[in-house]
């Protein structure tokens, strides 16, 4: 029988979680740590001491999947209660529907077109001189023609992204959906939903195994020193981990300002606003986010987003990619392939935008080398999945 490894795992959000748990239910010891007083990354969610509302402290997210052993995984570790992420906009202080879809088309243009005709409509407004989209420019116009990216698109990019949209991959608006129905579910997945009593108890759960040890307000470079581990499964920063030697990868980072009103305020969980000149992205209405307890508060929680270039300190959120960042990844990526005893994993250890069901299969995926490795006598790879 293979003898057990002791396992180092730098940061306690879901892939760290995941390949612990994976591990240490294969009979190995996992010590986890991060650098903040609680699990779940950006994931946390707490209850709001003043009003009791569940707040998602770093933004909303809503758990999506078309993967059933995801769904089944994170089932296990708390009670998923069903949401249906509907998004509203702003643009020019009127409200439209989000995703496009057939209400918006009909609202936007003051007309009642079927499916079919709105269809035929939206294709007669798109740019088709570009056969192949390579920015985020060029794929709206393409997508849906200069009056919805002027409107809906162009403002929210570039205050999202703090560049202009020609400047910015085509890959992320690959990302929005076009509906020519009245369906406004945000996502398209066969499985949604939020845990009832927030990610960061979900997350304890899956952290909850006797081979498990949790360390909290601890960094990788606090244990300069520390002996024992057999190998480092790293999720932080790919570019911190080599003390950024090859120069900082381009993040975004998030910053809310937190308000209290009463409830409600908006009447739904996010509002975007589109328009250049509003400085902020959008604004979130956390007890929509926990549609199973409306009613209960007089108080509501609400958070005004803005989004910004990641400096030193800063929590990174958004990978940026762009050709420059790209090209340093490469480097870094050489770098961690000459790294013995060190596999990277997670959004900042493989600088990928990666949903949570995204995250926990990757977990899974890098769990399993690392126990294949092991078996095999031979040293897990830096890396396993492709940059």
């Amino acid at each position: 029988m293979l003898k057990p490894k002791n396992i180092l795992i730098v940061g306690a959000g879901f892939t760290g979680a995941v390949v612990a748990r994976k591990l240490a239910e294969a009979g190995h010891m996992a010590t986890v740590i991060d650098e903040r007083g609680h699990v779940a990354g950006n994931c946390h969610t707490a209850r709001d001491k003043e009003t009791g509302v569940m707040v998602h402290v770093y933004g909303p997210h809503i758990f999506h999947t078309d993967n059933a052993r995801v769904w089944e995984f994170i089932n296990h570790h708390c009670e998923m209660m069903p949401y249906r992420h509907q998004v509203r906009a702003n643009v020019g202080g009127k409200i439209f529907s989000m995703p496009i879809n057939l209400h918006t088309i009909n609202q936007f243009f003051s007309t009642s077109m079927s499916p079919k005709e709105a269809q035929t409509f939206v294709q007669g407004l798109a740019e088709c001189d570009v056969d192949d989209p390579t920015t985020f420019e060029e794929q709206a116009l393409k997508f849906v023609g200069r009056d919805i990216y002027e409107a809906f698109f162009r403002g929210y990019t570039l205050k999202q992204w703090g560049l202009e949209p020609k400047r910015l991959p085509a890959s992320i608006l690959k990302r929005l959906p076009l509906r020519f129905t009245y369906d406004d579910n945000y996502f398209a997945h066969g499985f949604q939903g939020i845990p009832r009593d927030g990610y960061t108890a979900a997350v304890d759960s899956i952290l909850d195994h006797p081979n498990i040890v949790v360390r909290l307000s601890t960094t990788a470079e606090n244990l300069d020193g520390d002996a024992g581990y057999d190998h480092v499964v790293y999720t932080g920063s790919l570019d911190r981990y080599f003390d950024h030697t090859l120069g900082r990868l381009a993040y975004r980072t998030l910053r809310f300002e937190k308000e209290v009103k009463d409830a409600p305020y908006q009447g739904t969980a996010v509002l975007n606003y589109c328009d250049v000149d509003v400085p902020f992205t959008r604004i979130t209405e956390h007890m929509y986010f926990a549609p199973w307890e409306a009613g209960k508060f007089d108080k509501s929680v609400i958070y005004t987003e803005f989004s910004e270039t990641a400096k030193a300190g800063d929590i990174p959120y958004y990978p940026v990619r762009l050709v420059d960042d790209m090209a340093m990844l490469d480097s870094y990526v050489s770098l961690a392939n000459a790294t013995s005893g060190v596999t990277f994993a997670g959004r900042l250890g493989t600088y990928a935008y990666l949903d949570m069901d995204v995250s926990i299969a990757r977990a899974f995926d890098v769990a399993e080398h690392i126990e294949t490795a092991f078996a095999q006598d031979r040293k897990p790879d830096a890396f396993v999945h492709e940059m």
